[in-house]
């Protein structure tokens, strides 16, 4: 009977600030792990050597995801057949949510292998705890269109559908585009509709502020190049 394969989704960092927040068993599953599925080579080479600074780096093997490309869905197949076990990272926060992984794992649960998803930070779930909005109902869209008119349309129409729903709307932006994201939020949403901006979490430096728009008008932050999750909840 061929030996089963556990695959591990190891949570990583959201902040370099922030490794207090990874939980002391995710050390034990890395150990576990012959082959590691990554989104950055780089960083998670990296990020591993602080959770366990006796590790011997080229001991194992490295796959770069690249969104799962199909040679890339092979391997990983290739190495769940010789009963390998095999650990996902992405980029930060926790695979598969909002980060490539998720392609892999449908892999996994199609073989039959054993899936260990592990406890870490992630952006949504802490952005939403600290936003006092509906955690009751609440959707993650991702990334709203980079078009203005299109992400107008977009915020509007989700700010409609939280109202309708009374569901907490968040959604992610590059960086480097936050204050022009704020900027259409602002101009486009209801006064009393809240939002909630969430930077740096797990930081050092991280806050998370609710208000409304009209009060958010009135003393707008620079969060330019700041990792940021953002909170809409209209009001019924």
């Amino acid at each position: 009977m061929p030996i089963k394969s556990t695959v591990y989704l190891v949570p990583s960092l959201l902040h370099e600030d922030g490794l207090k927040t990874i939980p002391v068993y995710i050390l034990d599953a890395v150990k576990d792990c012959h082959v590691f599925f990554v989104e950055n080579e780089r960083t998670a080479r990296r990020y591993l050597k602080q959770l366990w600074k006796e590790m011997v780096i080229d001991d194992y093997e490295w796959v770069v995801i690249h969104k799962a490309e199909e040679i890339v869905k092979q391997n990983f197949i290739r190495y769940l057949n010789e009963g390998k076990n095999i650990g996902i990272i992405s980029e930060a926060g926790c695979p598969a949510i909002a980060d490539p992984g998720q392609m892999l794992v449908a892999e996994a649960q199609k073989h039959n292998a054993i899936v260990k998803p592990l406890v870490g930070p992630s952006s949504i779930l802490l952005a939403l705890m600290a936003s006092g909005m509906n955690g009751q109902c609440f959707q993650f869209l991702g990334y709203l269109p980079i078009d203005k008119n299109n992400r107008v349309a977009a915020i509007r129409a989700l700010e409609k559908d939280s109202q309708s729903a009374n569901c907490t709307q968040l959604f992610i932006e590059t960086p480097y585009r936050n204050n022009q994201m704020i900027e259409s939020i602002l101009q486009n949403c209801q006064p009393d509709t809240r939002l909630c901006i969430a930077v740096n979490l797990t930081g050092s430096d991280e806050w998370v502020k609710t208000k409304t728009i009209k009060d958010w008008s009135q003393q707008v932050p620079d969060i330019h190049k700041k990792p940021a999750m953002f909170l809409i909840y209209a009001r019924r």
